[in-house]
């Protein structure tokens, strides 16, 4: 890999190894195709959200069980255009960081591709579970009537909202933070992109009635999923008030506090990694070619739920352990 390519990414310690290796190389030659047509990185990202949206007629059709090999196909389109808009959505960051064309605008698009995508793929997938149903009520023993449809069904959709508010919503959220906060330790403040909800509302309270409205709202939405990171990580936030308090911040805190945060926070990214997109769309691609979409729901609740925590309660550990060792 050459240095251009490395200068792209936020750092090789926060990718996993399918994205270093072959995702991330992959949208950097796309990066630079859009830098030589002089095309600007939030353009990238509209199309990623538009292209992943548009995965959800596909998603809605049965697979080879319900509709053979049509229904097969048109799941593995689907498959391939939420692969494609997830390729445009790694090579908006790579494009802002070869252009130099960052904006912050950007950075709250790039942090809300994820949820117009799974927004209306999970509703889909709900109107599919409500078509093809066969599967799961042979398994589990229930009369194939109307009523029983439209109960289940709305079981599903409970399912579908818990699964998206905490999984595409509070997982990755915190995930995002996680990585943030470990390029803030490993970069600084200077080079890491690392917010927090006081100054994203100074920012707001600094608009004027001529900021357009889209601006007003997304920063008003960023505030809300900034103070939802902080309020899932009291230690960590209890760990930056003493940085602050003591050191003025973290260039001048002790060596040796600094390295054991870094090599904890580093060995954590492997299990952080797996509440991004590679991990969760393989589970997602899995059970819509089995027929079983629903059982996405489920898995996101309950597994994926499940390693949040594991994640949440080591960064937290350490975070204590850190701001009482200092």
């Amino acid at each position: 890999m050459n240095e251009q390519y490395y200068q792209t990414l936020k750092s090789a310690e926060t990718e996993d190894w399918l994205d270093f290796h072959v995702i991330r190389p992959f949208c950097f030659q796309l990066a630079r195709l859009f830098a030589h047509f002089d095309i600007h990185p939030n353009t990238v990202t509209i199309a990623s959200m538009i292209i992943g949206a548009g995965s959800t007629w596909f998603f809605a059709h049965g697979s080879f069980y319900y509709e053979g090999i049509t229904g097969l196909a048109n799941n593995l389109f689907a498959i391939f255009l939420l692969m494609w808009a997830d390729f445009f959505d790694c090579t908006d960051g790579q494009l802002a960081r070869l252009t130099g064309k960052k904006s912050h605008v950007g950075r709250i698009l790039d942090g809300v591709a994820g949820f117009v995508w799974f927004i209306p793929i999970y509703l889909g997938l709900v109107w599919r579970f409500f078509l093809h149903h066969d599967l799961e009520f042979s398994w589990l023993g229930i009369s194939n009537t109307s009523e029983n449809t439209i109960i289940i069904t709305a079981i599903v959709l409970v399912l579908a909202c818990i699964s998206g508010f905490m999984g595409i919503g509070g997982q990755q959220r915190l995930a995002d933070y996680y990585i943030q906060i470990h390029l803030f330790f490993l970069k600084g403040e200077k080079d890491s992109e690392l917010d927090n909800s006081a100054r994203q509302q100074e920012i707001y309270d600094q608009m004027t009635k001529d900021t357009p409205y889209y601006e007003r709202w997304f920063q008003k939405s960023y505030i809300d999923y900034t103070k939802k990171q902080e309020k899932s990580t009291p230690q960590f936030q209890r760990l930056m008030t003493v940085l602050k308090q003591k050191y003025g911040g973290i260039d001048k805190m002790p060596e040796g506090a600094h390295k054991e945060f870094h090599d904890k926070s580093l060995a954590l990214m492997k299990w952080n990694g797996l509440l991004t997109f590679n991990f969760r769309s393989f589970w997602l691609f899995l059970f819509c070619l089995l027929d079983i979409p629903a059982m996405n729901f489920v898995w996101e609740i309950i597994a994926m739920g499940l390693l949040t925590k594991y994640v949440n309660y080591r960064h937290e550990a350490f975070s204590k352990k850190i701001a009482d060792m200092i």
